[in-house]
């Protein structure tokens, strides 16, 4: 896969789950529009696909932002 910038590296989609604390707003997980958001007991779960380090920086950068605390991040299979 080519990079959308055009640059010849070639880029790894990954899938990562979130597990953030308390009930989100649906409001406040427009602020992931890249991510789907799930309710479930006493957290929300955001999961979707991150194309390389520099976004998924930026995706925990954005919930530390928005005083989200992530309680745990991780890959899942492909």
């Amino acid at each position: 896969m080519v990079r959308p910038d055009g640059g010849s590296r070639p880029t790894m989609t990954m899938r990562y789950e979130f597990r953030v604390t308390g009930d989100v707003s649906p409001l406040m997980a427009e602020a992931f529009p890249e991510l789907a958001a799930e309710p479930v007991p006493r957290q929300t779960l955001f999961f979707g696909s991150v194309t390389d380090e520099a976004h998924l920086s930026g995706l925990l950068a954005r919930f530390q932002d928005l005083g989200l605390k992530v309680e745990e991040m991780r890959r899942l299979p492909g």
